[in-house]
């Protein structure tokens, strides 16, 4: 399923209305309507957490959507994810194997919380006007595609809008992480978020100095038209919690242990390379740097025999392979249609999905 383009649908509103007073005469029949997609990193992961340098692009062809109507009391509708009704003890034994201990309800509540505190600091006054908010997602689950990250700036798109408040895109990153890392204790970096909301493909430099001097790296946007052709493949029963994944590597890297440091600038100076042939078109260099980020990865990482069999068998089919996060899902570049071909029948063999990305 693909996602309309990203925007908000509001009716029974006048979007042009600048005044509290002007918002309230229309609020009570207002709906807004909001998205956010799905994303994958090229080039640079996993080291956008460690001051390192990322390419990412959005996947279009997943996405979640947050539904905002105007009611009388504040009300988080539940998402599918979050029912606790079952048809049977097999039902939630293979849901929780499929969607883990937590829906996504405790995001949107962690993005209303973190919102709210923004325009407290901020000085932005939000009047007294309530809502009942839902989401939807088809992004699948904890296969490094950012599914949680969508959700909450699916969720901060539809709250700026109810309430007039304008949030700088730079800024709006922070703010997603700070609802996942600060509110629900998520081990997470700032590259989804950043790709999230900016759209597209985007190079991205967290350069400690600059993340300390003005609270945001350097976000380069890059035209789509320039890349290759791509494709994703994933695997739902792999799915995992990408902060446990990357636990032991924060652990270590926090510890100073200079395997991982080194590697983790190893790996984000292929971003920096990658930049430069996507610049050039040089789809074979782009080709080489995404398997060798791999590589380097699986020189810090334990990387199960499920996660090598994607890559193993998608390299084996004349496409290069890495993850696209933290595991269950890969990115590489793929020349021509007969190799997508296949991938798609090879993969398929090994009981994961491919899609070409739709990032424009």
């Amino acid at each position: 399923m693909t996602l309309q383009p990203n925007r908000s649908r509001v009716s029974g509103y006048a979007k042009e209305a600048s005044s509290h007073e002007h918002a309230k005469e229309h609020k009570p029949d207002m709906t807004i309507e909001t998205h956010a997609y799905g994303r994958a990193g090229l080039l640079g992961n996993p080291s956008d957490g460690y001051n390192g340098k990322t390419v990412s692009i959005i996947v279009k062809n997943f996405g979640a959507t947050v539904r905002l109507d105007a009611a009388r009391r504040l009300s988080i509708v539940a998402g599918a994810q979050d029912i606790n009704e079952f048809d049977s003890i097999d039902d939630l034994a293979e849901r929780v194997d499929l969607h883990g201990y937590y829906g996504g309800d405790r995001l949107v509540k962690a993005a209303i919380k973190r919102f709210h505190a923004h325009c407290a600091a901020s000085g932005a006054r939000l009047g007294s006007e309530n809502f009942a908010i839902s989401y939807a997602t088809t992004i699948p689950r904890q296969v490094g595609l950012a599914g949680s990250s969508a959700i909450i700036t699916a969720t901060f798109r539809a709250l700026m809008e109810f309430y007039s408040v304008a949030i700088p895109l730079h800024i709006l990153p922070n703010l997603v992480l700070e609802a996942e890392r600060d509110e629900l204790g998520i081990n997470a970096g700032l590259q989804d978020r950043v790709v999230q909301a900016y759209e597209g493909c985007v190079y991205m430099d967290f350069n400690r100095a600059l993340l300390e001097s003005r609270g945001y790296g350097r976000y380069e946007p890059i035209d789509p038209a320039q890349l290759p052709g791509l494709y994703i493949a994933f695997k739902t029963e792999l799915g995992k919690v990408s902060g446990k994944v990357l636990g032991d590597i924060r652990t270590r890297y926090d510890a100073g242990d200079r395997e991982v440091i080194e590697t983790l600038d190893e790996i984000a100076a292929l971003a920096e390379a990658g930049k430069e042939a996507l610049a050039a078109r040089d789809g074979a260099a782009l080709s080489d740097l995404t398997n060798k980020n791999f590589d380097l990865r699986c020189r810090i990482m334990d990387i199960s025999e499920s996660n090598r069999e994607l890559v193993r068998t998608a390299r084996d089919c004349g496409a290069s392979a890495k993850f696209a996060g933290s595991g269950g899902s890969i990115i590489g570049v793929c020349a021509d249609d007969e190799t997508y071909s296949r991938l798609e029948i090879a993969l398929g063999k090994v009981g994961a999905q491919v899609v070409r990305p739709i990032v424009a």
